[in-house]
């Protein structure tokens, strides 16, 4: 018998999730069973808590100080509650331990006076000097000095541990694992339980698919038993880690190689970090229940709390950070950022707020002065916002909840635009404020023009390509920084379509006239104008598919394939959704020659718009500013534009070299 339709739910965007996003059932399960099969940091927390206690960094192996080092440790300042207690590891001498107290179970490693780096330049040997140290070991060789109070931790060989307040650990602690992060809707309904080594596309899985039970239950599942494996009865220093004038670090697992200099508060936190890849946390910062990984950055008066920094996140500038989830290479500095699920690559450097925002796909930009944060109805607040890949909001704006923005990728709103809630999906979009007003529209309305992005800064576009291939820093997240890929380029047809085939001609469009519109107007000169330029990058996506699939079959000598390209489906393959939609296109009713020589011209108009999109603000700064163009950089020596048409000559070059093996 067929489930009672019921027609009020509204149907979950499973386009928005697989498409952009990119994951499949299959990368989920793998996700899932990595989390604890090869975990890096559940097998470090394994590799501490296997040997007993007292002796956890020696392997067990340590034994009772002699009376004679007793009687050499009280000689250089030293004292203990009860030296049977304190014991240490073969090799252990007193010469490097002075001025401390001792109580409880507590073991020394061997010190040497090895040089340790006490501050940049600065040189102190290893050993243990001025500090309070309770049932805690210190390993090897690491430098432990001016600490107020070392309680229940280890710390490994080579860790520098010194003018720390407190360095403490309660026991039973997950160090910040398992915490429920409430993205989206902050009244709940979203909640994504945070381990340290989620990846943002799971996440984003998690906070948008909530109808899918199974998911949720085996992923909660997960995550406690996680949470379980991480959870320690002491705190952890790993090897080479550096803690520095800090004034309270509690129940927190410290990596390899981490510092943390000039911090106020970490508590209950997992840094994971490496040699090479170091995270940083300093500089007046509060870090508060919450998971770091590789590479991250907190720094300059900011504060996160209950929040996960996928690598290579920063959080600086007196920016703060609270109940979100930042993607790898997302920088937020001196705004608030609040029960926000953030891609990769989402710019914000400047007083702005975003609140209840996912963004999974990442790639934009808060501008000063943004307010996309109305998420308050004044009842409670349970609004929220879809924000597209690579949407710009500019300054000043006022972005009202709810919004989705999802299907609007590589949007710009405009300097002071007020948004009304709404549903926008027309890729490329400038929404700006109304040139002039209606007696049949709202005067809320703002102005929409579909594409221009596409028509009119081309420049931004392939910039940001070339930005993200540079900038990336992330070595455990693979996303994909090419604009027209297949996701995207469905959405600009789905446009392009909508705005074709148009049959009442008017001055001016709604969203009644053309869904998609949302709250805003659109101009008959601004629809053909729109409709030219999807068209004209919906034909270079296919001809550059094209051509890329030509040469392999050149290179191939694979004489078959080339006569049957249009035809011969290949499944599974890059290729395969660019044939379709040539196709559909008619662009198979041209020759393969014509359609490489019309890719020539397609790049040569790439190329023209690039540099006539900077010239226009060389022209336009020359006229307001007296000396513009004696410090700004002009078009022709834009290093960019450079680069763009090196590789745009390269191409050509390449396309006429493949034509002539046809």
């Amino acid at each position: 018998a067929k489930k009672p339709v019921n027609e009020n739910k509204p149907a979950v965007n499973r386009r928005f999730v697989y498409t952009i996003i990119g994951m499949t059932m299959a990368d989920t399960e793998s996700s899932l069973r990595t989390f604890l099969e090869k975990s890096s940091f559940v097998e470090t927390i394994a590799r501490y808590t296997s040997a007993a206690f007292p002796g956890r960094l020696a392997g067990g192996s340590v034994r009772p100080l002699s009376e004679k080092e007793i009687k050499q440790l009280i000689a250089y300042g030293n004292n203990a509650g009860d030296w049977s207690t304190v014991k240490v590891v073969t090799g252990f001498t007193p010469d490097y331990v002075h001025n401390n107290t001792f109580y409880g179970n507590c073991v020394l490693g061997v010190y040497s006076g090895v040089p340790r780096e006490a501050a940049p330049g600065v040189m102190l040997p290893s050993g243990v000097y001025d500090s309070t140290v309770v049932d805690s070991e210190l390993g090897d060789e690491c430098l432990v000095r001016g600490c107020g109070l070392i309680a229940r931790y280890l710390v490994d060989s080579g860790a520098v541990v010194m003018d720390v307040g407190a360095l403490t650990a309660a026991g039973g602690s997950g160090f910040g694992n398992g915490i429920a992060i409430r993205v989206g809707c902050e009244t709940g309904g979203r909640e994504v339980p945070a381990v340290a080594e989620l990846d943002i596309d799971l996440a984003a899985r998690l906070a948008l698919e909530r109808d899918n039970k199974d998911l949720q239950r085996r992923y909660a599942d997960l995550a406690e038993r996680y949470r379980e494996s991480a959870s320690c009865e002491f705190g952890i220093v790993e090897k080479d880690a550096v803690i520095r004038r800090t004034t309270e670090i509690a129940d927190t697992f410290v990596g390899r190689g981490a510092r943390i200099e000039g911090a106020l508060l970490v508590g209950n936190c997992t840094i994971l970090s490496s040699v090479d890849e170091r995270t940083v946390i300093s500089h007046g910062t509060i870090v508060e229940n919450s998971c770091l990984q590789w590479g991250c950055a907190v720094a300059s008066q900011a504060i996160v709390t209950d929040s996960l920094l996928t690598e290579y996140a920063r959080v600086e500038r007196q920016g703060k950070v609270t109940a979100s989830i930042l993607g790898p290479n997302t920088s937020v500095a001196e705004g608030e950022v609040t029960s926000c699920l953030l891609g990769p690559f989402v710019g914000f450097h400047h007083q702005s707020l975003l609140i209840a925002a996912l963004w999974p796909q990442g790639k934009g930009n808060v501008a000063y002065g943004a307010n996309v944060g109305s998420n308050h109805t004044s009842r409670a607040p349970d609004q929220e916002i879809f924000c597209g890949e690579g949407v710009f909001f500019g300054l000043g704006t006022n972005i009202k909840f709810p919004a989705d923005y999802s299907h609007a990728p590589y949007s710009i709103i405009a300097t002071g635009v007020d948004t009304l809630p709404q549903k926008v999906e027309f890729p490329f979009s400038l929404i700006a404020s109304p040139s002039r007003t209606f007696s049949d529209i709202s005067p809320a309305f703002n102005q929409i023009s579909p594409a221009w992005v596409l028509s009119d800064n081309i420049y931004m576009v392939r910039r940001n390509e070339a930005k993200y291939r540079k900038r990336n820093r992330a070595r455990r997240t693979v996303f994909d920084g090419t604009v027209f890929r297949p996701a995207v380029v469905d959405l600009m047809v789905a446009a392009r379509n909508r705005l074709r085939d148009v049959q009442d001609i008017k001055k001016a469009y709604m969203d009644r006239d053309i869904p998609g519109l949302g709250k805003n107007y659109l101009w008959e000169e601004s629809r053909l104008r729109a409709v030219e330029a999807y068209g004209f990058y919906i034909e270079y996506y296919c001809l550059a598919g094209l051509r890329d699939r030509i040469r392999g079959l050149v290179d191939a000598r694979d004489d078959r394939g080339i006569e049957s390209v249009y035809t011969h489906p290949v499944p599974g393959e890059p290729w395969e959704h660019r044939r379709i939609l040539l196709l559909a296109e008619h662009n198979s009713d041209r020759p393969l020659r014509e359609n490489l020589e019309r890719l020539i011209g397609v790049l040569e108009k790439i190329e023209a718009d690039i540099y006539r999109t900077k010239s226009k603000d060389d022209e336009r700064g020359g006229r307001i500013i007296a000396d513009y163009h004696e410090v700004a950089v002009p078009a022709d020596e834009d290093a960019f534009i450079r680069e763009t048409r090196a590789e745009i000559a390269r191409e050509i070059g390449e396309i006429r070299e493949l034509i002539g093996k046809l």
